[in-house]
């Protein structure tokens, strides 16, 4: 995976999971790229296991809390398949601002492409409880709020913070338990 101190230490169990475009650049204000996001995790929990407890996708990265029987292959097929698309999408639109910035930061060691969307790694860190779990998940969903978007987690429209008011979000969850 990448070059990261943060590994997927148990693939069984689940992990904290941020992906963060390079440069911080806002590219996901624009919703068609947030669904490229949502429309790979429905993909993945159908044909590869994901289970996503929780997410939020902010302007310009996003976290989760999930597990996977391969939850490495899933992350690396996320960020991979993510970045062709949205790079794809960038292009049709003649972003080329944008694509100069992903190709200047791209990495030296990255010389099979020509721009890098993903920061390196997915700073994955092991949920091994419970009560970690519902911490991540409150850090999760208040994301927004602590960054004046909004007064209340559930009214980002991109985070499960809906699904744990009982209230019908963008993806089907594995909720915990109240």
């Amino acid at each position: 995976m990448g070059r990261s101190r943060y590994v997927i230490t148990d693939p069984a169990q689940p992990h904290f999971l941020t992906c963060t475009v390079m440069e911080w650049l806002p590219l996901f204000s624009r919703p068609a790229l947030v669904d490229i996001l949502l429309d790979c995790w429905r993909y993945q929990q159908t044909h590869q296991g994901l289970r996503l407890y929780g997410y939020v996708v902010m302007e310009n990265h996003l976290h989760y809390l999930a597990q996977a029987p391969d939850l490495a292959r899933c992350v690396s097929s996320f960020k991979s398949y993510t970045a062709r698309r949205i790079l794809d999408d960038l292009q049709r639109r003649g972003a080329e601002s944008v694509l100069q910035r992903l190709s200047f930061s791209k990495r030296a060691h990255k010389q099979d492409r020509e721009y890098q969307l993903w920061q390196e790694g997915s700073h994955a860190e092991l949920v091994c409880s419970e009560e970690v779990m519902r911490q991540k998940l409150d850090y999760i969903h208040h994301n927004p709020v602590r960054r004046g978007y909004v007064d209340l987690a559930e009214h980002w429209r991109y985070s499960s913070a809906r699904d744990y008011q009982g209230q019908a979000g963008l993806l089907v969850i594995d909720r915990l338990p109240s």
